[in-house]
């Protein structure tokens, strides 16, 4: 709870945000923090965010599929592309919540799911999110919020592929399950005290 504090504090600070002068313009964020089913589950509540979508990023290797990417073999990431309104969330905020809510200091793992795919990454869609991006990563690397570096992959976003259908809405559709239960509901739970302000009505 203190080190999300911590972590919120450092980006309202330093924040220099631009704005859209057009509030129909949606903006496109690209994250990777881990299983993309926890990653939709908390983007999917934030005030601001139009649509969550769980796919697949970060490579060029032909069309990837679900146990093609969970073998671990390919550049793949599990990734979540967020449609926003930056007049109602802006970048920055998304990147407070991208911090807050996983380890970006464990390279290839988040928890139990270890592999490639499971990186922290962030891939950017314009030089102003590549500059907030690195920005933010070099102040709270240097804050000592955690005591190992981080190794968020920053790099420009390639392309896109959205996951099979089952994966939509996974925690919305699957309570019950077991993953679910023991991983994902605790951390929306947590997720759900600590952003209270910035989540839908």
């Amino acid at each position: 709870m203190f080190r999300t504090f911590l972590i919120t504090i450092i980006i309202l600070t330093a924040s220099i945000n631009i704005m859209a002068q057009n509030k129909t313009n949606m903006d496109t964020a690209t994250f990777g923090t881990g299983c993309f089913w926890c990653t939709e589950a908390l983007f999917d509540r934030l005030n601001g965010v139009n649509n969550v979508l769980p796919g697949y990023s970060g490579s060029t290797e032909g069309k990837p599929s679900y146990e093609l990417v969970c073998s671990g073999t390919t550049k793949w990431a599990e990734v979540i592309q967020v449609s926003y309104d930056p007049e109602v969330i802006t970048f920055d905020e998304l990147l407070e919540v991208f911090w807050g809510t996983h380890d970006p200091t464990t390279l290839n793992r988040q928890g139990a799911d270890v592999g490639p795919q499971y990186r922290s990454v962030i891939f950017y869609h314009n030089q102003n999110q590549k500059d907030r991006a690195e920005h933010f990563k070099k102040e709270l690397n240097d804050s000592g919020i955690w005591a190992k570096p981080i190794v968020t992959e920053i790099s420009s976003f390639i392309s896109f592929y959205e996951a099979e259908k089952y994966h939509l809405d996974y925690y919305k559709n699957n309570p019950s399950n077991g993953y679910c239960n023991f991983v994902i509901t605790p951390k929306v739970e947590k997720f759900e005290k600590v952003f209270s302000e910035k989540l839908k009505k």
